[in-house]
């Protein structure tokens, strides 16, 4: 009764847009620093170029029977996507990339936001986050923590190819190097010599395919710590120490907000935060005949929302990007110079080698079989592949 009342809601934008004070402090957003009296206009820009997931309805009802909009439950999930969303524009469009409305964008741009459509057989879509929710102990239409987010997420990177991303999502505030080093090193799973070996035969035949999921190279790291800084409201001690994670050049931002109200964090302005709000309901948006996607909905373009950082529900998910080793040794430098040498209570642990009372580390690997109840639809590329390995085995 729930979903159906939320059926047919349409959340209107406001039409006043929010301004941002006069002011000399620097706004942060996303490790980059602008200064409202003499850029103010690059601010919006760059707000503008994160992609923006809201509420959809009107899209084929998930699992077949279920809900058609995720009105009053999805927020969570869009703000995890919009997250994922920036990890996936830093690893191929830079993230100094910026959008501009009715402008030409490269085909990467159009590839990434297919992989967020609101259908089944798009790899992070909100069909395939809900389903596989369920593993998590989540049913379809209940609203997600940030961890639970981040754990479907790091479940469905791994059917996902062409990206390749190493999720590692920290468990009980500590980061381990020694286990991400192992993981972003991993080599290829399994049938490596047979992918190999088809590899080579592409190669002879002239055909360019994408081999980053081949890679035996550093695979790019998205890095999610779930943290809790405070038991019903947020401790101010932790305030700083999380404003500084927004200057770093590898942020992804953080997922947070009320209870039961999500918001997606880029950035702060002295003690509020910058965020983008997933509480709009759009139309369902389907590919184009010539597969690019009408993508003026998918950016935020007003004002970004404000908040006074104190009235952060202290449930919070931060997220970093990083795309070569280089970026993740600089990570760790600058958490332990900004984040805990100077702090009497840690927001996160960063150690070295793997603890020794914990179970042993085991990089996680695509299943053979899932059992988590999502639908988990082989790609075209997948499909090309094993057609041109049946041509080399009948030659």
């Amino acid at each position: 009764s729930v979903l159906s009342r939320y059926e047919n809601q349409i959340t209107i934008l406001s039409d006043y847009l929010e301004e941002f004070p006069e002011t000399d402090e620097p706004v942060w957003i996303l490790g980059r620093q602008h200064h409202l009296n003499t850029d103010k206009s690059k601010l919006l820009l760059d707000v503008s170029a994160r992609l923006w997931f809201t509420y959809r309805r009107k899209f084929s009802p998930i699992g077949g029977t279920g809900p058609s909009s995720d009105t009053g439950w999805g927020c969570m999930l869009r703000c995890g996507q919009m997250m994922l969303a920036q990890a996936l524009i830093c690893r191929h469009l830079g993230r100094d990339w910026q959008w501009e409305k009715h402008k030409k964008q490269p085909e990467e741009y159009h590839r990434i936001l297919r992989c967020f459509l609101d259908r089944k057989d798009c790899c992070y879509s909100i069909h395939q986050m809900a389903q596989m929710g369920v593993g998590e102990g989540k049913s379809i239409g209940e609203w997600f923590g940030p961890n639970t987010v981040a754990q479907v997420l790091k479940k469905l990177a791994l059917f996902d190819e062409w990206n390749s991303l190493a999720v590692y999502v920290s468990m009980d505030n500590t980061v381990v190097i020694e286990d991400i080093k192992k993981m972003c090193w991993s080599p290829p799973q399994s049938s490596a010599v047979a992918h190999s070996s088809a590899h080579l035969h592409r190669s002879a035949l002239g055909r360019s395919r994408n081999t980053a999921g081949l890679c035996t190279g550093w695979k790019p790291l998205l890095l999610i710590i779930p943290l809790r800084l405070g038991i019903n409201h947020i401790n101010p001690v932790y305030i700083d120490a999380f404003k500084e994670c927004f200057k770093m050049p590898q942020s992804l931002g953080a997922l947070g907000g009320k209870p039961n109200n999500a918001y997606y964090f880029i950035g702060f302005l002295g003690n509020e935060l910058i965020y983008l709000d997933p509480h709009t309901t759009q139309s369902f948006v389907d590919l184009e005949e010539n597969g690019t996607v009408d993508d003026e909905s998918f950016h935020c373009q007003q004002a970004p929302h404000r908040m006074k950082i104190m009235s952060l529900d202290p449930s919070v998910a931060l997220g970093f990007f990083c795309k070569e080793e280089g970026d993740f040794d600089n990570w760790c430098s600058l958490v332990q110079k900004e984040i805990l040498k100077q702090q009497s209570l840690r927001m996160f642990e960063l150690v070295q080698k793997h603890p020794p009372h914990w179970p042993p580390f085991i990089p996680p690997t695509k299943p053979e079989v899932t059992t988590t109840g999502a639908e988990l639809i082989e790609s075209t590329d997948k499909l090309f592949e094993l057609e041109e390995e049946f041509e080399i085995l009948s030659v």
